[in-house]
């Protein structure tokens, strides 16, 4: 491949991955909208975008390489498991604390992809990515509101938020090792199955009740899945093809400022002084964890 086509992918990676970012960034306001609980949306989230997924991949001929044994089948599996945690995860914080925090804290992805990269590859981690660890940690405290609002009620929240950021890491973490193999679709297909399969029976025991009872209700779910997750996701799995994993996690904080502004317009959710200060010294904090 020449140098220009190479640079010709990863501009249109770059452009798939921002605009990949703002779709992810617009799935807080459907999950606050939909008419049934978090779990269940998170259910009809991955299990409704399966199907553009299976239609496409039956029209077109990918040219990767099929899964052949059963290590090839638990790689392609293993990032739906771990998306879906981050869903669960996730979707319970949007209702257990503001969209921007629960959105700025699963954000921390790029950090974890960062600690995730040091245990599992051994990468060096450096004094100035520990400066940029602690100045995030410091701007989630003044993100409360000083260490005196640290045990308000919005504490679960925000814990919970830090575990989808986690299982996000590890998500990225394992798309990026399969990307080399197969292609965005293949991975898509997979995963998506694997994240409704491990859904649905949480979902179930959790909530019991799925179906949303209007046609608003549906049009939630059914833009959840299509907008933020075959659009968003599938647009940054094409972009991990051609961007590393740990730049690619660093763009993606781009939605967390989509979902506060969208967030401010639709659920007049306002952003106060104080979050403000604290959301911009976590996004400072990440942003030098990553040049360390």
């Amino acid at each position: 491949m020449s140098q220009i086509t190479r640079s010709q992918h990863a501009r249109f990676a770059l452009i798939a991955l921002l605009i990949g970012g703002a779709a992810i960034g617009g799935s807080p306001i459907f999950v606050r909208l939909s008419e049934v609980g978090p779990l269940a949306t998170g259910f009809w989230r991955v299990s409704l975008a399966l199907l553009p997924f299976l239609l496409i991949s039956r029209v077109t001929k990918e040219a990767d390489e099929r899964p052949s044994g059963l290590r090839d089948y638990v790689v392609l599996l293993l990032p739906g498991a771990f998306l879906a945690i981050d869903l669960v995860a996730w979707h319970l914080s949007l209702h257990m604390t503001s969209v921007a925090n629960a959105t700025l804290l699963a954000n921390l992805a790029p950090v974890f992809v960062t600690l995730g990269s040091w245990l599992v590859f051994r990468t060096r981690i450096t004094p100035i990515f520990l400066t940029g660890l602690a100045l995030a940690l410091a701007g989630i405290v003044v993100l409360k509101g000083g260490p005196a609002a640290i045990g308000g009620g919005q504490l679960a929240g925000d814990a919970t938020a830090i575990v989808a950021a986690i299982f996000y890491a590890c998500y990225m973490l394992a798309i990026g090792h399969v990307r080399s193999r197969f292609s965005t679709l293949r991975i898509m297909v997979w995963t998506t199955f694997s994240a409704a399969i491990c859904m649905l029976p949480i979902a179930l025991f959790f909530e019991g009740s799925l179906m949303p009872v209007t046609l608003f209700g549906w049009a939630m779910v059914v833009g959840l899945a299509f907008i933020s997750h075959v659009s968003g996701q599938g647009l940054v799995t094409y972009a991990l093809a051609y961007l590393p994993t740990a730049f690619s996690s660093l763009t993606l904080l781009l939605q967390p400022v989509v979902a506060a502004i969208l967030a401010w317009l639709v659920l007049s959710e306002p952003v106060g002084m104080m979050q403000a200060v604290g959301g911009l010294i976590v996004l400072a904090g990440i942003l030098v964890a990553r040049r360390g």
